[in-house]
């Protein structure tokens, strides 16, 4: 019974019963001023009256603005409670102080003339809502993100907003990303012991009893998101479309996702900002830079020729045409060549099976290399793999944890989302085949097993 009444409890909505409390307790009150200011007038004391009729007022006005918003966002009903999503703007606090204020000059003077400016003020804030809702209901969104993006380059995303009323227009409309919630902080009570004296060692102390701790816990921040500026659609005609080209740049690999969007529009009067949210959740994977660095055109050459080196052989596709050395075979001697240059000149060729290429990438665990060396480590696995995908090798890949196949988007996407792993390193049981292997690690020259040597090239994480 404890247990249920404990569930039953955790699913109420404690902040919004406290408003609709205080909004109970505030019209009461705004009531019953009323009621006494009209006895006050009806008794001859003008003053009370007054006083009482303006507190009315204002007690109803405080209540409309700072209670009805944030229950009426609380209602089950999406269109209900997208519609109900406002915001006062400036513009809008300063009109309806003047509208305040001419009410209540309007009650303390009974001059009907001043009733039907303080109406028309008002009916022109309901009729801003109604028309900014209409506006906002009638529009539909497509977010079209780019297959690849790769960190630090920038790509285009497509927003396609589409307005299906088929007689109301769109005005002044913005999509912009979802506001979140601050961080709430919450009291949590944890067991614990109090002992005496404090610092004592355990078993030392005088005093040990069980005790509860209280903490501040705050609530976890969201992920970062893909899209954080503002687009503005100054018009969509009815029943037609309006679409805009958003630049989306990364700095560093990664998921990005985000759970919705905005479509916020201040029409006609500026009042109110009004805001719509959009349930549409969009994840991205941004695969690590492959851009060249410095560090990355010095090891390539160095790279390239080694795996040329051990893909040379005979072969039916030619390698390339040199310059006779002692050891060569007559029967690779190229006549043409050594007539046009004056010099023997003998054909290399390379056999089409042995052009093959692994890539290995030897994850360490945490804190053995630093953030910035695995970072690096990390972008140079990406980017070789990158640069020798477009070649003619047959490129495959190993790697802690890697299942998916020699496809480069299934390593990128790898290489995306890979952190430092506590494991058994991939070298101890990578198998030996006829591929060339570069190999990234963290290890030492003397751990590297011996088979691996003559037909690896080794980058050193550091």
């Amino acid at each position: 019974m404890r247990e249920l009444l404990k569930l039953a409890l955790s699913k109420i909505d404690r902040g919004a019963w406290a408003r609709f409390f205080i909004a109970i307790f505030g019209l009461t009150l705004a009531f019953s001023a009323a009621m006494l200011s009209t006895v006050a007038n009806e008794a001859g004391n003008a003053i009370a009256g007054i006083i009482l009729a303006s507190s009315a007022l204002l007690l109803a006005v405080v209540v409309g603005i700072a209670v009805v918003p944030y229950l009426a966002k609380r209602v089950r009903i999406r269109r209900v409670r997208d519609a109900l999503n406002y915001e006062v703007t400036r513009e809008g606090t300063i009109y309806l102080v003047l509208a305040l204020v001419i009410g209540i000059a309007a009650l303390n003077t009974g001059n009907n003339l001043l009733f039907i400016v303080v109406s028309a003020m008002l009916a022109a804030v309901v009729v801003s809502g109604v028309a900014s809702a209409m506006v906002l209901l009638g529009l539909e969104l497509e977010v079209i993100v780019p297959e690849h993006l790769f960190a630090g380059s920038v790509a285009m995303a497509r927003l396609v907003l589409r307005n299906k009323n088929r007689l109301v227009p769109a005005f002044s409309v913005s999509v912009v990303p979802p506001k979140h919630k601050k961080a709430k902080k919450h009291i949590t009570m944890h067991r614990s012991s109090f002992r005496f004296p404090p610092k004592s060692a355990p078993g030392k102390e005088w005093f040990l009893w069980p005790d509860l701790s209280v903490r501040w816990e705050t609530e976890a921040q969201p992920s970062e998101e893909l899209f954080r500026g503002t687009v503005y659609f100054p018009f969509i005609p009815a029943r037609q479309s309006a679409q805009a080209e958003v630049e989306l740049s990364f700095a560093k690999r990664g998921s990005y996702a985000q759970s919705g969007f905005g479509l916020q529009t201040r029409f006609p009067f500026s009042f109110l900002t009004k805001t719509r949210t959009i349930a549409m959740k969009r994840e991205v994977v941004v695969y690590p830079s492959v851009d060249s660095t410095d560090e990355y055109f010095e090891m390539l050459p160095l790279i390239t020729g080694e795996f040329e080196s051990y893909v040379r052989g005979r072969g039916y596709d030619l390698y390339r045409i040199r310059d006779y050395a002692m050891e060569d075979s007559a029967r690779h001697v190229d006549w043409k060549a050594t007539a046009r240059t004056g010099d023997l000149k003998v054909r290399e060729f390379t056999r089409e099976d042995e052009r093959k290429l692994r890539i290995v990438f030897d994850n360490p665990e945490p804190g053995r290399i630093s953030p910035e060396g695995y970072e690096r480590g990390v972008q140079l696995a990406a980017s070789l793999a990158w640069h020798f995908a477009g070649d003619t090798t047959e490129l495959s890949f190993a790697a802690p944890g890697y299942s998916g196949s020699n496809e480069i988007y299934e390593f990128l996407r790898y290489a995306a989302l890979v952190q430092p792993k506590p494991g058994e390193s991939v070298l101890d049981g990578l198998e030996i085949t006829d591929d060339y292997n570069i190999v990234i690690t963290p290890r030492k020259r003397g751990s590297i097993p011996t088979p691996l040597w003559n037909c690896s090239y080794f980058l050193f994480l550091e």
